[in-house]
This record gives structure tokens, C-alpha cells and sequence, in this order.
């Protein structure tokens, strides 16, 4: 089966699966309950590949692990050695906590005593206890795991059900690795729930096309990784397939980000631990402007898709605070407010990417313009991509990228990018870009970074810093790199205007028919119009 197809299949079932919460509980709420015990099958099941590997070394005489000819009676014993599954970066897994276990036992824990031994529990009591014993045994889970089922007001033999659907998804393929498989699942969830959720809470789940698009221009291959406003952790996953794709090392960088909302919080963590890349997310999840958790942290790249135009993000304490540098923002937008806090985080050669909405690109209000131009006068923004339109999942605000860099290899220039009109239609509601969109941004970018000529007319354009202060400071593409020329099809225009003037003429005597109709009907039905 195709890659394609079987995440198309995979997305169809897990859809259903969460249907199966849908009368009782909000989206914000079954998300987790979902993708919780989808983790927790993920590692069950990493756990169990793990242990067929190690029977198969155990018996096999050209193997390092080979215990011998009449070794039957170690090998259970030896199966239970956990240094065999930590030094691959497998969660160890108790008997009690396997998948296994849980389906044998969830639907007996609701009447009668565990295979085990033990009390009745109930389904959402059997998968706390489960969570918490797999926290307890794997420190790097510590505090991220979903330990509320028995809480929650599910009724248990629907827990039990949700169980043995997400038992048939499978964590192999032939050309997918597990934990990739886990990633698409996730991103397909937050997507799918990014749609039922609307603006909540102002999260916005950012698309992979625009995460692909600013690590592929950024390129954070090496150093301190930072996300102020990390959401689920996909720029961290980006970067560490960009890693992989160039013959880089997970371990060249070190991640660190905060996100307040606590499930998100965990969901972030959880990516992380199953690649084995280690993170710093603070003691807890928390407000980024006012318990900053990494206040001392100066990080090589900064990348973040922060909520669009926060309206509720001023704390009294913020007055004067040292992040301010380039002018206070206004109370009631937030926008200047990540972009300062981004920059104060950012080491002294220090890149940051990051999605704004597109009123930060001219806005004068609350003295957004006169923050704007302090940083253009700083020599700070290296590029500026204005984004198409639908790329959200949940907003049609329109939204553009921020490259600012502290040590621009052009001095005195920004690259401005007109991609509104890149990209393809997922759907008849989302826009994507194609890779060879994001490949052929990402060239322009390098090669304005090297010097070259890379103008073009109606998408690329460097500007002086002479030209943009004649535009009063507006950072808007559109004024920058013009409008292409459409080419001349050959057709006079009074030609084109009498075949499009008898066009219009036969759509307003069908207009006008059916308003007749219309009309008619209605009379008929004793109204009159």
C-alpha cells in the first residue's frame, strides 16, 4: 500500500474514532482523550517490536545477543531486561501498562477483578493507573501523560470501545517509521480539531507548509532552538527532519519553548520523547509574557506562530519591562508584544521566523508604526513573505512571515515575497504549497542572502532601507515587488469587450426570468412581492 493511501485510510479511521466522543464531549477536551490512548498504543506497540527484535537476536547464533542453544529458559527472563529497550530509545513498558493488558482487562474492570488481581477499577481508573505507572518507569514522561479518564464524564463502555478501535491502527509500513506514522496522526488531529474548536482560546494550529517554509529559509541546523508559543511542537519536528535530510545530528541542537495551555503542553513533550530530543519546556506550562520560563535563554534560531492579534495578553507588570526595547506595544494587540519578546531571546548572530498577522506589516495603531520603524532602522527584518489566502485550517486572516536576523549578511537590504498566489488547493476550503514552492522561496532566499539578482517582477523585490522609509515604513510586499505583466494574448480589446458586454447581456435576461418565476410561485402561494 502507498504511503498516501495508507495515512488516507489511517485518517478515516482515526476520525471515527473520535466521533465516538462527540455527543459528550467538546473538542478541546477529546482531543487529548484520543490521542492520549493513541500514545499510548504507539509506545505499547514500539515496545513490542522491540521485544520480537530481541527473541529473534536471542536464538540466532550470528547474532551479538545470542544466549545459546538451550537458552528457552533465560529468554523471558532476559526479555524483561530493560537496558535492551532504553538503549534504543524505547519506553520501557511494565505488564501491567501493556496494550495487551489493557484490552484484556478494560471491559473486565467495569464488573469483575482484573486478570491480575486486584480491585474494580472502571475503564478510566484502569487507564490513569496505566498512565501513571509508565510516567513512574520513563523520567522523560514525567508530568506529561493524560491522567484524568477517571474524571472525565464518558460513559465507561465507551472508553472500552475507543480502546479497541484504536487497537487496529497499525505503527508499521514498509517505508514509515513508527513515530512518523504517530507525527501524522497527530498533525492530523490538531487539524481536524483546529477546524472544531475556531478561534478558541486565540490558538491557531500552523499548517506544515508554513513550518516547512520558514525552517527550510532559517535552516536551524545547528544550536538553540526556541518557541515562545510552541502549540504542539511542529516546529521542533520540522526541524529535526530538515537535520535529518542534510546529514545533520539531532544532537546539534538543543529545544527549548513554552505554551500555557497544559494538554498542548504535554502533546509538545510527548513529540519530543518519542524522537529522543532533548527539550527544555520549563517546570510547567505557563503565561510566556509573564512567567517567562527561560528568561536568561539568548537562542540561535527563534521560530513561532503566536495568536494573531492578542487582544488579552497585558499584565500591569509588563509596564516598562526590559523586553520593550524597540517601544511598548499597545495593550489591546499583542503582535509587537511576541515579536520584541522573540528578539530579546534571540544570541547576538541570532535568526527569527515567525507568522504574524498582516496588520503588523502597516498598522500604525497604539504605536505599532513607530515600533515597526525602529526596527527597520535597526537593520533587523532580512525578509518579509506575504502568505496566500485559506492556508488556515481555522482563520481567514491573512498572515505573512517575519525573517529577522541580528547579523543580516546584506546589510541596509530586505527581501520582500509576494507568494499569494503560490500554492494548490487541498481542498475546496485549504490552499498548500507544493515542495517546489517552498524549494524555489527557499533558493530566492539563499541566493538574496549571497548577493545575487533575484528581483522579479509581482514576487521578488530588495528593497533599500531608503525605499521602504518612502513608504512610510509599510512592510506590505504588494508595494514593493509590483505587478507582473500579463502577456498579450492577441485578442483586440473591443473584441474581448463585446464578447464579455453579450455575455453579461444573456446573464441579465436569465436574471430576470427567474425573478419572474420567482414572483409567480410565490403569488401562487398567496404572497405578493
Amino acid at each position: 500500500m502507498t504511503e498516501q493511501k495508507f495515512l488516507k485510510d489511517l485518517e478515516k479511521k482515526l476520525w471515527t474514532s473520535a466521533n465516538k466522543l462527540l455527543p459528550s464531549l467538546d473538542a478541546a477536551v477529546y482531543k487529548h482523550v484520543v490521542l492520549g490512548m493513541v500514545f499510548l498504543k504507539y509506545i505499547s506497540d514500539s515496545f513490542e517490536t522491540r521485544r520480537q527484535e530481541l527473541k529473534e537476536a536471542f536464538t540466532n547464533p550470528n547474532h551479538e545477543y545470542y544466549l545459546g542453544e538451550d537458552s528457552d529458559d533465560f529468554i523471558e527472563d532476559e526479555l524483561e531486561n530493560r537496558d535492551y529497550y532504553t538503549e534504543k530509545n524505547i519506553f520501557w513498558v511494565n505488564r501491567g501498562a501493556r496494550w495487551q493488558y489493557l484490552q484484556d482487562n478494560i471491559r473486565l474492570s467495569m464488573g469483575a477483578k482484573l486478570a491480575l488481581g486486584g480491585e474494580f477499577k472502571g475503564a478510566g481508573k484502569l487507564l490513569d493507573d496505566t498512565m501513571e505507572l509508565i510516567e513512574k518507569e520513563n523520567p522523560k514522561l514525567k508530568r506529561i501523560l493524560n491522567k484524568n479518564y477517571a474524571q472525565l464524564q464518558i460513559e465507561q463502555s465507551k472508553l472500552a470501545d475507543l480502546l479497541d478501535l484504536i487497537a487496529t491502527i497499525p505503527f508499521t509500513h514498509e517505508s514509515l517509521k513508527a513515530k512518523d506514522i504517530l507525527g501524522h496522526v497527530y498533525e492530523y488531529f490538531l487539524g481536524q480539531f483546529a477546524s472544531a474548536e475556531g478561534k478558541k482560546g486565540g490558538q491557531f494550529y500552523t499548517p506544515k507548509s508554513i513550518v516547512n517554509l520558514i525552517v527550510e529559509m532559517v535552516q536551524p541546523f545547528r544550536g538553540r532552538v526556541y518557541d515562545p508559543a510552541m502549540g504542539s511542537g511542529g516546529f521542533f519536528i520540522s526541524s529535526e527532519k530538515f537535520i535529518q535530510q542534510h546529514s545533520g545530528k539531532i544532537g546539534d541542537i538543543s529545544v527549548y519553548g513554552q505554551e500555557s495551555n497544559p494538554t498542548t503542553w504535554r502533546l509538545a513533550s510527548m513529540n519530543m520523547a518519542i524522537r529522543g530530543i532533548d527539550f527544555d519546556f520549563g517546570k510547567e506550562p505557563s503565561d510566556t509574557f509573564t512567567k517567562d520560563q527561560h528568561p536568561d535563554l539568548k537562542a540561535d534560531f527563534v521560530l513561532a506562530n503566536p495568536p494573531f492579534n492578542q487582544d488579552e495578553w497585558w499584565d500591569a507588570s509588563l509596564e516598562n519591562d526590559i523586553r520593550w526595547r524597540y517601544g511598548t506595544p499597545p495593550k489591546g494587540n499583542g503582535n509587537y508584544a511576541w515579536l520584541q519578546h522573540m528578539l530579546y531571546h534571540t544570541s547576538p548572530n541570532g535568526v527569527v521566523g515567525l507568522v504574524l498577522a498582516n496588520g503588523s506589516l502597516s498598522s500604525t495603531t497604539g504605536g505599532e508604526g513607530a515600533i515597526r520603524q525602529a526596527l527597520i532602522e535597526a537593520d533587523l527584518i532580512e525578509a518579509i513573505v506575504a502568505l496566500p489566502s485559506q492556508l488556515f485550517a481555522n482563520t481567514q486572516i491573512p498572515a505573512c512571515i517575519w525573517i529577522l536576523n541580528r547579523s543580516k549578511p546584506q546589510k541596509g537590504k530586505t527581501l520582500f515575497i509576494d507568494a499569494r498566489e503560490f500554492g494548490y488547493m487541498l481542498d475546496r476550503k485549504q490552499r498548500a504549497f507544493a515542495k517546489e514552492d517552498i524549494a524555489n522561496i527557499a533558493k530566492v532566499f539563499n541566493e538574496f542572502r549571497e548577493g545575487k539578482e533575484v528581483n522579479e517582477l509581482g514576487k521578488y523585490f530588495v528593497a533599500s532601507l531608503e525605499d521602504i522609509a518612502k513608504h512610510e515604513f509599510v512592510l506590505t510586499s504588494g508595494r514593493y515587488v509590483g505587478v507582473a505583466e500579463e502577456e498579450d494574448d492577441g485578442i483586440p480589446f473591443t473584441d474581448k469587450m463585446r464578447e464579455l458586454t453579450a455575455t453579461l447581456s444573456e446573464q441579465f435576461n436569465e436574471s430576470a426570468r427567474l425573478e419572474r418565476e420567482i414572483r409567480e410561485n410565490l403569488m401562487g402561494l398567496g404572497y405578493e412581492v
